[in-house]
C-alpha cells in the first residue's frame, strides 16, 4: 500500500453538517445548496439572516461556523474539519427528504467524511438524524434553541395584556376580581363573628348560583336594557297612546271576559262521575261559558277598534271607514253568541223552535249590517274624498273591495 492511502486511512475526517429541510435558504435568500467550507456558509448565514432575522436556520448555521473554528483550533493529528450546509425543500414531505438525500450524497462524493456533526434547530432532528445516519455516522448533534421563542414572547405578552384588562377594566374586574374579592371578604367577616364553615359554604353557592342565574338567563343585560329604555324614551303621538292604550284596555277586558267564561261554566257544571256524562254536558257547559264571556268580550273587542279608530281619524287614514264598519259588526255579534248559548242549552230543539228562528234572524240581520256598512262607508268615502290622505294605490284597493 502507497504511503498516501496509508495517511487517508489514518485521518478522520469530520464534517459539521447543518441541515435546512424546509429550505429557507432557496425561498428566503435565492441561495443554492450544497455549500461547502466556512466562508461560503458564514456568507450564507449572514444573507439569510438579513433577509428573515427571526429566521432559526440562520442561528444553526451561525453555530455550525462557530463549532468549526472551535474544533478546528482543539484539533487533534490526523483530524480534518469542514463545515457544510444542505438543504430540502419548502413543500416539505418525500421532496424535501430526497433532495437531502441527493445533497448529501454530493458533498459525501466530494469529502468522504468518516464521522458527521449535526446541527439542527431541533425542530427536524426526527426527520434529518436517519437520513445522515443511512449514510455515514453521526458522532454527534448540536441542537440550537432560539432563547426567546416567538410564540412564547407572544405568548406572554398575550397574557399581561389579558391580565392589565383584567385588572383595569370595569367590566372584567367585576367577575374576575369582584366575585373572589367578595368570597374572600365574606369568608374574614363570617371567621370574624365565629359561623361554621357549612355557612360560608352555602354562602358560596349562594353567591355563585346567583350570578350564573343572572348572566345565564341575561337578567344583568336586561335590566341595562330596560334602564335605557326608560331613559331615552320618548311618548309617541296622542292619537299612537290613546289607540295602545284602548288596545291595552281591550286585552285585559278579553282576558277577563274569559276568565268570567269559566267561572261560570264551572259554578252551573253539574255533578259528573262518568266520562259519558261529561260528553252529554258538553253542550251546556259551552252555551255557560258563553253566557259568561259574550258581554265583556264584545266590550273588549269594540275598545280596541274604536282606539283604533280615533288613531286613523287624527291619521285621516281612509281604513278608518271599515274599522267602523267592523265595529258595528262586532257589536251585533253579541246577540249570535246569546241565541247561539240557548240553543246548546236545549240541543233537542227543531227548526220551527223560536229558538232558533232568532238565531237565523240575528244572523240576517248581521250579514245585512255588514252589506249596509258597506254601502255607508262607500257613499261617506265618496263624500268625503278631500279628507283622508290616501295614497292612489290604497284608494283604488279601496273601492275594489
Amino acid at each position: 500500500m502507497t504511503e498516501k492511502g496509508t495517511e487517508l486511512q489514518t485521518q478522520k475526517r469530520i464534517l459539521i453538517l447543518c441541515v435546512d429541510r424546509d429550505g429557507d435558504l432557496e425561498a428566503k435568500a435565492g441561495i443554492k445548496t450544497p455549500l461547502m467550507g466556512r466562508t461560503a456558509n458564514l456568507d450564507s448565514a449572514v444573507t439569510l439572516a438579513l433577509s428573515d432575522p427571526e429566521e432559526p436556520d440562520a442561528n444553526a448555521m451561525f453555530e455550525a461556523v462557530r463549532l468549526h473554528d472551535r474544533l478546528q483550533s482543539e484539533k487533534k493529528p490526523g483530524e480534518i474539519f469542514e463545515v457544510a450546509t444542505i438543504s430540502g425543500s419548502e413543500l416539505g414531505g418525500v421532496g424535501a427528504d430526497r433532495k437531502i438525500v441527493a445533497e448529501l450524497g454530493s458533498l459525501l462524493d466530494s469529502f468522504n467524511a468518516s464521522e458527521v456533526i449535526l446541527v439542527t434547530d431541533g425542530y427536524t432532528d426526527e426527520a434529518v438524524l436517519p437520513l445522515v445516519q443511512s449514510r455515514v455516522p453521526v458522532s454527534s448533534i448540536r441542537r440550537i434553541v432560539i432563547k426567546h421563542s416567538e410564540s412564547i414572547e407572544e405568548t406572554a405578552a398575550l397574557f399581561s395584556r389579558y391580565l392589565k384588562l383584567i385588572w383595569e377594566n370595569p367590566r372584567y374586574a367585576r367577575v374576575a376580581l369582584g366575585i373572589p374579592g367578595l368570597l374572600l371578604f365574606l369568608y374574614a367577616v363570617l371567621s370574624i363573628v365565629g359561623v361554621s364553615s357549612t355557612t360560608y359554604l352555602v354562602a358560596i353557592i349562594l353567591i355563585l348560583g346567583s350570578v350564573l342565574l343572572i348572566k345565564g338567563f341575561g337578567v344583568d343585560r336586561g335590566a341595562k336594557n330596560l334602564y335605557k329604555w326608560t331613559r331615552e324614551y320618548s311618548p309617541p303621538p296622542l292619537p299612537v297612546q290613546i289607540s295602545n292604550y284602548a288596545i291595552i284596555g281591550g286585552i285585559l277586558c278579553v282576558a277577563i271576559s274569559v276568565y268570567l267564561g269559566i267561572t261560570n261554566a264551572s259554578a252551573n257544571a253539574p255533578v259528573l262521575d262518568s266520562t259519558a256524562a261529561w260528553i252529554s254536558a258538553l253542550p251546556t257547559l259551552a252555551g255557560f261559558f258563553i253566557k259568561g264571556v259574550m258581554d265583556l268580550l264584545i266590550v273588549g273587542i269594540i275598545i280596541g277598534l274604536f282606539g283604533r279608530s280615533i288613531r286613523l281619524y287624527f291619521e285621516r287614514d281612509v281604513r278608518l271607514l271599515r274599522n267602523v264598519a267592523l265595529t258595528v259588526s262586532v257589536g251585533w255579534f253579541r246577540w249570535i253568541l246569546n241565541y247561539t248559548a240557548d240553543i246548546l242549552f236545549e240541543p233537542g230543539i227543531g227548526f220551527n223552535d223560536p229558538i232558533f228562528s232568532n238565531l237565523v234572524f240575528a244572523i240576517i240581520v248581521g250579514i245585512l249590517i255588514a252589506i249596509a256598512s258597506v254601502l255607508v262607508i262607500f257613499i261617506v268615502h265618496r263624500s268625503a274624498k278631500d279628507f283622508f290622505k290616501e295614497s292612489e294605490d290604497r284608494a283604488e284597493e279601496f273601492e275594489n273591495n
